[in-house]
């Protein structure tokens, strides 16, 4: 309980009360910029009237001065990265790695121990297999198909490989929960949003591709799903 509401606390203070403006003024300031002492201030009060004891103000404050130096870090490497939504996830990690040790100190070697005895490995080598390794499989599969293919390059880049992956682990999900009516209004509206390009483009070749792409994405994902439940 005590980490669920440091963490309630970091998504209040990080996201529902920092205005984009906030963030804009410090990346051009950075240290010198007001908003992010305003912003660790605000930090500490979330917590303190979250965790509504008096006792806790050292944990609300160490949590406040470790997020300042997390935000400064952020803020002078953000130029060395191309992607900005890496430092992004980074600096999250951060904070909600500080939070867990906050929450469990004195016993995290305990808690972490526990949590990981408590991990269901079968479902995370079905979630692994079910990314970019089915994804790789499929493209060696389809390999001769998709020379045949003109290439869209309206298309996002890896667009494909991204809905794939996404539409897998929900059919593993689905079967997890025993919900298979869902996968087939998941098929249905995959065809929906398909319909209008494929009807446009009046390409026989992409349709039969893409036909066998999805029957094969979602075949893989059946499989692994039969096979992670039959051995649960």
């Amino acid at each position: 309980m005590l980490f669920t509401k440091l963490f309630l606390a970091h998504l209040i203070g990080d996201f529902l009360l920092q205005p984009t403006r906030w963030v804009i003024h410090k990346e051009a300031n950075k240290i010198t910029s007001k908003y992010l002492y305003l912003h660790i201030a605000i930090h500490f009060a979330v917590t303190m009237a979250l965790l509504w004891n008096l006792t806790y103000w050292k944990l609300a404050l160490v949590i406040a001065i470790s997020h300042y130096f997390i935000d400064l870090g952020k803020l002078y490497s953000n130029p060395f990265f191309k992607i900005k939504a890496i430092p992004f996830f980074i600096d999250q990690l951060f904070h909600i790695l500080v939070l867990y040790v906050c929450a469990f100190n004195g016993n995290v070697l305990g808690q972490t121990m526990s949590i990981v005895n408590s991990i269901d490995w079968a479902l995370v080598t079905s979630i692994v297999f079910l990314s970019f390794p089915s994804a790789i499989v499929m493209s060696k599969l389809l390999e001769g198909m998709s020379s045949k293919i003109e290439l869209d390059h309206k298309s996002l880049p890896n667009a494909g490989k991204y809905i794939g992956i996404i539409e897998r682990l929900f059919v593993l999900v689905f079967i997890i929960l025993g919900r298979w009516e869902a996968i087939g209004l998941l098929i249905t509206a995959k065809s929906v949003f398909r319909f209008n390009d494929l009807k446009e483009r009046n390409n026989r070749k992409l349709t039969e591709y893409i036909l066998i792409g999805t029957l094969l994405s979602f075949g893989l994902a059946i499989i692994t799903g039969i096979i992670y439940t039959f051995y649960k």
